[in-house]
């Protein structure tokens, strides 16, 4: 047979059928996400969730994390240990079954464990099948077993290493940096601010992290110890801990409805931003379901309620909507679920019917007795609740002037906007540019096919201190608006974002590289996460890096985006080469900026994503709100990150 027959030859030879590992490491992204940063970190997570899992079942009250100098991660426990003896089926240790083999473990086993986040039964083998190497320690009854692992595949038998009192499992990986091209890197502040979630979601659960790569000015390791008594209260006075309160209490309740563990924590603050975050055995449901409809209804129906017995509604000329209800509310909703359904394997929500009910009825009681009790406080949240109305529809209007002009025609487009001739959104980007000047030289510098340019005046409104009429309001927030192509809202939820008219999916910020550049990139961001958050994650935004000098010695010229390259391309010059600071995008020509920010085939791009979403909210909230203390506390603890001109 001729090799050009061959080549067109689909026979049963044909068809592969993968082993579970070989599957993982084809496919990584069916089981973690992606391959990038969040992937990265993901790993970390499947790993701690066993070890999570053990606490959640009375078997484990400490987790340690390290992240070694290599970055290679270690987690140990002190739960009772995988099981070594010999698998009836396989034949193998049960330590070596759960490390190779896809869907082995105790999770399946409502004996052993009633209730887990790792369901699907990926878990600590996708981690495995994803690492250089892996060693994995249990210390069970009075013995240290061990085995290690390449790429998924042991490397030896399950031997015993010594005697122990102690019991446990630990273990140490090492990420394949074929698989995990982009960085291998793990961020301490990314993996620290998930264990303090996990800290607050297991009260009574100690967790630490330390990080062997960098040391305090004492000379101790970089670490944290996270522990809390009460739970979600704490969790709740951490995340308001930068906006003023408008209750002086935490509402909670913690208890089970119809089988279903319930616990709830809320309060009500001065902000015009609703803030819900919401749980599953431990996993962060940041596109919400059943459990987030449940609380939504308890909440709506027990205020209206109360509201309309108060008689505090008796003049007000039009109905309350769902939406004003939890106007600066901040709330977290955490159930566990013995066998929860969610959509994908990343778990981002819940569709187990049968927990709206219990979350319904659970919010529902927690809220009757609580207002029953502090009638001060409940006067208060109805009064808050009424401005939310008043000022909602006052931005239905200035909503609509918005929709009106978000049309596809070039008349609904914004007067500044330099459109490109593109109209597939697939591959057209918009730039979001620091003022008139930059936008000018933007605009001789981009390829006219692709990029549109649209320029903001100034420092955009602080959306964190606006109420959402004055947002709507804002001529430079109606523009990206209408540039974009997005539908602004609905009556029943004002800031529900449609994207399908959306005409660039690249949106990129692109600001001088300076404090002032900075704080206009956090304004515009601060505004996408809370009113076009989908935006963010679809993956569409981006922060453009301009270069911060020129280095150049008579022809020769090289650019540097920070202090590190501009000394070794000015010592690979000689020494002697002129340096050139770029304060402003204003202060390079167009080519320039072409060259380096904007042409697709050198520039750097950073994505915009949400690792934590509680966290993301939390940072904003500081940023932009009126608390002063906490962020001075946060520029002092970063400044060693930034670049000020004096």
């Amino acid at each position: 047979m001729s090799e050009e027959i061959k080549k067109h030859n689909y026979s049963a030879d044909s068809i592969q059928a993968l082993e579970g590992m070989e599957h993982v490491r084809m496919r990584p992204s069916m089981y973690i996400g992606d391959v990038g940063v969040r992937g990265l970190h993901h790993l970390v997570y499947e790993v701690v969730d066993n070890s999570i899992d053990e606490a959640m079942g009375g078997h484990c009250d400490t987790i340690d994390v390290w992240i070694n100098e290599d970055n290679s991660i270690s987690v140990r426990d002190n739960g009772r240990g995988i099981p070594v003896g010999i698998h009836k089926k396989e034949g193998v240790s049960a330590l070596e079954v759960v490390m190779t083999k896809i869907g082995a473990g105790g999770k399946f086993d409502k004996d052993s464990y009633k209730v887990s986040g790792g369901l699907h039964g990926v878990g600590v083998s996708c981690v495995n099948a994803l690492s250089n190497h892996l060693k994995a320690t249990v210390y069970k009854d009075g013995k240290i077993w061990e085995q290690e692992y390449e790429k998924g595949k042991a490397l030896y038998p399950v031997k015993s290493i010594g005697e122990t009192t102690e019991n446990g499992t630990m273990v140490t990986f090492t990420p394949d940096d074929t698989i995990f091209a982009q960085t291998t890197v793990y961020s301490y502040d990314t993996l620290s601010a998930r264990l303090r979630e996990l800290s607050f979601l297991n009260k009574g659960l100690t967790i630490t992290i330390t990080d062997k790569r960098e040391k305090d000015d004492e000379g101790n390791f970089i670490s944290e110890r996270f522990y809390s008594d009460v739970g979600l209260p704490e969790f709740i006075k951490y995340l308001d801990a930068t906006r003023e309160q408008l209750i002086g209490n935490v509402i909670s309740i913690e208890g089970e409805k119809n089988g279903v563990p319930v616990e709830v924590a809320m309060v009500y603050n001065t902000s015009y931003s609703e803030n819900l975050h919401s749980y599953v055995n431990n996993i962060n449901t940041h596109e919400g379901g059943t459990h987030l409809s449940g609380f939504r209804r308890g909440l709506t129906a027990t205020l209206k309620k109360y509201a309309d017995e108060s008689g505090m509604l008796k003049n007000l000329k039009f109905e309350i909507a769902g939406d004003d209800f939890r106007e600066g509310l901040t709330a977290i909703i955490s159930v566990k679920v013995q066998e929860p359904q969610f959509e994908g394997q990343t778990k981002t929500k819940l569709g187990n019917r049968e927990v709206t009910a219990a979350v319904s009825q659970a919010v529902s009681e927690m809220l009757t007795d609580y207002l029953e009790e502090n009638p001060n406080d409940a006067k208060t949240i109805v009064q808050k609740v009424i401005l939310a109305a008043q000022a909602r529809h006052a931005a239905r209007k200035a909503r609509e002037m918005v929709q009106r002009k978000t049309v596809m025609s070039i008349g609904g487009l914004p007067g500044k906007l330099s459109d490109c001739s593109e109209t597939d959104p697939e591959k057209c980007e918009i730039f979001l540019v620091e003022g008139d000047s930059a936008g000018g030289t933007a605009k001789q510098g981009r390829d006219r096919m692709f990029q549109a340019i649209l320029p903001l005046r100034g420092k955009i409104l602080n959306v964190e201190k606006a109420m959402q009429h004055k947002v709507f309001d804002n001529e430079e927030i109606k523009n990206m608006f209408t540039a974009l192509g997005v539908s602004v809202g609905t009556e029943e939820d004002p800031r529900a974002l449609n994207l399908s008219k959306l005409r660039y999916k690249k949106v990129v910020i692109m600001c001088d590289a300076d404090v002032d550049g900075s704080h206009i990139a956090t304004l515009i961001l601060t505004f996408f996460f809370r009113y076009m958050r989908e935006l963010i994650e679809e993956g569409c935004v981006y922060i453009a890096a301009p270069p911060l000098y020129l280095v150049k010695k008579g022809q020769k010229k090289e650019y540097a985006w920070n202090d590190d390259q501009r000394d070794l391309i000015n010592q690979k010059m000689g020494g002697t080469a002129a340096i050139q600071r770029y304060k402003g995008l204003g202060e390079m020509n167009a080519e320039q900026l072409w060259d380096t920010t904007m042409n697709p085939e050198f520039r750097t791009l950073r994505q915009v994503i949400i690792d934590n979403g509680t966290e993301a909210d939390r940072v904003f909230s500081m940023l932009m709100g009126d608390e002063v203390p906490p962020r001075r506390d946060f520029i002092e603890r970063n400044a060693k990150y930034a670049k000020i001109d004096v």
